[in-house]
């Protein structure tokens, strides 16, 4: 059996598919603010290359909204996300590119388990449909599943 490893570059790619109220506000965001190229659409749905993966942004106003959230470090986690582990820099100018683009944070972007195995730099933000995201990095990426 073939088992995951940490390294990103050895990893297939994921397909996520998820529901959206609004396309040209999903192109906008996904397309324009984080910098995801648009692949296939059709009138209901559009592909992006997130980082790689293939995430589809499906119209389906009536399944968008809140999630429930759980504590994780003294904050409120959505449960449902989806997201990316960054190289710390790209992390980085991606927090400074959201906050200059006023973008509202679930949680603010911050060191999370600071001084534990797990050290993380994380952020969590919404989408226009309600959909969280989570970014985060690690300064070594060999502890992306450390205990």
């Amino acid at each position: 059996m073939i088992f995951p490893t940490t390294n990103p570059a050895l990893l297939s790619p994921f397909h996520l598919a998820f529901p959206v109220h609004d396309l040209t506000q999903a192109r906008r965001f996904y397309g324009e603010l984080l910098g995801c190229p648009e692949g296939r659409s059709a009138d209901d749905w559009v592909d992006f290359n997130f980082y790689g993966h293939q995430i589809v942004a499906h119209l389906a106003p009536g399944e968008t909204g809140a999630t429930q959230r759980n504590a994780v470090d003294g904050h409120g986690v959505p449960v449902r996300h989806f997201g990316i582990v960054l190289p710390m820099a790209d992390w980085e100018a991606m927090a400074a590119r959201l906050k200059a683009h006023g973008v509202a944070f679930v949680i603010e972007p911050y060191i999370r388990f600071k001084g534990e195995p797990g050290e993380q730099a994380t952020m969590f933000f919404l989408d226009p449909s309600g959909n969280a995201l989570e970014l985060k990095a690690f300064a070594d990426i060999g502890r992306l599943f450390a205990k």
